[in-house]
């Protein structure tokens, strides 16, 4: 196990989480996903985590690995287009991670959403969460509204509400 890593999650708490998404950034995010949503048939997905457990820690649970859990836990592959997108932030690595379903994921290519992370990243690295989070869920709305544009009668399968686990 790496130490530095180790203290970083050890160190990071769910109060740092909810001082970098309060409340306000969490609705503003919603409304954000609510309103791309109608652009596109597909489903976003927010997720906010703020460290992982020792035992996660231990098996050396990467951010990349730990977001495929929580899409699957948060049933973001479970749309009917296979056009669910879940936006990770692992907030003790700094990380984003971005996990499609195989019906987006087969025509977006991995540097697209390599790029959304990035930008993401810089914005969060400045403390600019709100506008972190907000880019993200329009970028991968662009690409939603190209390859799954709004349809009559798609609901809305996932809920828009940001998770902070």
């Amino acid at each position: 196990m790496d130490l530095g890593r180790f203290w970083r999650h050890a160190l990071m708490s769910p109060a740092t989480a909810a001082r970098s998404f309060s409340s306000p950034v969490l609705d503003s995010i919603q409304r954000e996903i609510a309103a791309q949503e109608k652009r596109h048939s597909g489903q976003v997905v927010f997720v906010v985590e703020a460290e992982l457990t020792t035992p996660q820690l231990w098996r050396d649970l990467g951010p990349r690995a730990r977001a495929r859990e929580v899409f699957a836990q948060q049933g973001v592959w479970n749309t009917e287009e296979n056009s669910g997108v879940l936006i990770y932030l692992l907030l003790a690595d700094r990380r984003v991670e971005i996990v499609a379903d195989r019906g987006i994921d087969a025509r977006v290519n991995a540097q697209a959403w390599e790029s959304i992370c990035a930008t993401m990243q810089e914005n969060f690295s400045a403390g600019r969460f709100e506008e972190g989070a907000i880019y993200g869920v329009r970028a991968v709305s662009d690409l939603l509204e190209r390859h799954f544009p709004a349809r009559e009668g798609a609901g809305n399968e996932l809920s828009d509400r940001p998770i902070v686990i």
